[in-house]
């Protein structure tokens, strides 16, 4: 083995004992591309690299199946000679176990961008973003919903379990959703638990299905969800409380609205005149969908990934009379509004005005006490006294925008209804305008 003489270039056919004078020494022609390497003599995997702008590393070389395998180390200046003669004789044993280093550093790249990823989501793609996420895309699709969902998300998660809200919505378990919807149970919120775990359901169920599903937004795929931990906790088995108004109480309403004047009069009376539509539908009602004989509400009630269906509604000439009052009270867009039209009146405003109308009522005494007045009754009690009139339940649930989703109502039924829906529109206010109008009270003709 040839050691090469004080000041000379080193021989790169010899493996040479390597030294910092004798690395010093190595040289590579300057005038082209090139790179020369300088083996060891104790390591022979370990090699000293120069290239022609005299940049120098340690590199290992060795085969592996015959395939030459070649990993730099690191810079000269970053290593000392005996650091990276004990790296070449690690990465020696790896390969001499039949083991690729460059695969096992690819290896360790990906886990650690992995890792990386996992804790951007953690921090970036939590259960308070997906609920956050889910509301907006409910306001996408015109669902008034994304309100409620927004309320009730910063109320009870955000505000009331901000651990949990800020955790990574993959990482959320059912038993974490158990205990939140539990708290709200044992504080007497039942009602409230069992609406936020279908809020939390869909939104996790829209998390899930990102990467197959073309109806959901591309960005729900980032939040890396497996599983739908609120679908794996129990049910909330709610009582209805959606307690009708008798129609003998229907009509008592009427007539305490009847004569009222101004947008609240006209707002009500065209309400339960058009069947006792959903407030929130109807308050959103644009001056362009307002036809000769007809209103179009936008119904997005149940269609998850879908546009708002088209629900239109006969006017009843009392109905139109309310509802040019209001036009010509607010010139603008909407015409339930108390601005000019510049914007819709709240639900809340509605039922307010609903509820005090009703409060100096003296209710007629039946079978079924009236009860607390709620605004969201008047609809239900439509659905009952027009059962009363004996209006078929498929001409209801047309004209009340429920019970007409499946296959045959979706692919098959193009019918309108229309003259059925005018139909039961114009039973409806017989029954509350005529005294001697024959009503056949539910309760009754269930005990028969």
């Amino acid at each position: 083995m040839a050691r090469p003489k004080k000041y000379e270039a080193p021989d790169l056919t010899e493996r040479v004992n390597l030294t910092v004078g004798v690395i010093d020494r190595l040289t590579c022609r300057t005038d082209i591309k090139c790179q020369a390497f300088l083996r060891d003599s104790e390591v022979p995997a370990l090699r000293v690299r120069v290239t022609n702008t005299g940049a120098k590393s340690f590199v290992f070389e060795k085969k592996l199946n015959r395939q030459t395998i070649r990993r730099t180390i690191g810079a000269v200046s970053d290593w000392s000679i005996e650091a990276a003669r004990k790296e070449a004789q690690a990465l020696a044993v790896t390969l001499d176990k039949g083991d690729d280093p460059r695969e096992l550093d690819r290896t360790k790249e990906e886990a650690k961008a992995k890792a990386k990823a996992e804790k951007e989501r953690a921090t970036k793609f939590t259960f308070g973003a997906l609920m956050a996420d889910y509301a907006n895309e409910l306001e996408r699709q015109g669902k008034t919903s994304h309100a409620k969902v927004r309320g009730m998300v910063k109320l009870h998660l955000t505000d009331g379990v901000p651990r949990l809200a800020n955790t990574a919505a993959a990482l959320v378990s059912a038993e974490q959703i158990a205990d939140l919807l539990r708290g709200l149970r044992e504080a007497g919120k039942e009602r409230t638990a069992g609406k936020l775990r279908s809020y939390a359901r869909a939104a996790f169920e829209m998390a899930r299905t990102s990467k197959l599903s073309l109806l959901v937004p591309v960005h729900f795929k980032s939040y890396g969800v497996q599983h739908n931990p609120a679908a794996e906790t129990v049910a909330i088995k709610l009582v209805p409380d959606k307690n009708p108004l008798m129609p003998v109480h229907l009509r008592q309403y009427w007539q305490a609205i009847e004569p009222l004047q101004g947008v609240r009069g006209a707002v009500l009376r065209l309400h339960l005149l058009t069947g006792g539509q959903r407030i929130e539908q109807l308050r959103q009602l644009v001056r362009s969908n307002v036809g000769e004989g007809a209103i179009t509400l936008l119904d997005a009630k149940g269609r998850t990934g879908r546009g708002a269906r088209l629900h239109t509604i006969p006017l009843l000439p009392t109905a139109r009379e309310a509802l040019d009052a209001l036009l010509a009270l607010n010139p603008g867009e909407f015409p339930l509004s108390v601005d000019g039209g510049a914007s819709p009146v709240s639900a809340k405003a509605i039922s307010d005005w609903a509820k005090y109308a009703a409060a100096g009522v003296e209710w007629v005494p039946t079978d079924k006490p009236v009860g607390q007045f709620q605004a969201k009754r008047i609809r239900s009690g439509v659905e009952t006294a027009l059962a009363s009139l004996r209006v078929s339940q498929e001409t209801r649930g047309h004209l009340l925008s429920h019970g007409v989703t499946g296959v045959q109502a979706a692919s098959y039924d193009g019918h309108d209804y229309a003259p059925q829906k005018l139909e039961a529109l114009e039973t409806l206010h017989r029954f509350l305008t005529e005294t001697s109008a024959s009503v056949v009270h539910i309760a009754s003709r269930v005990a028969a």
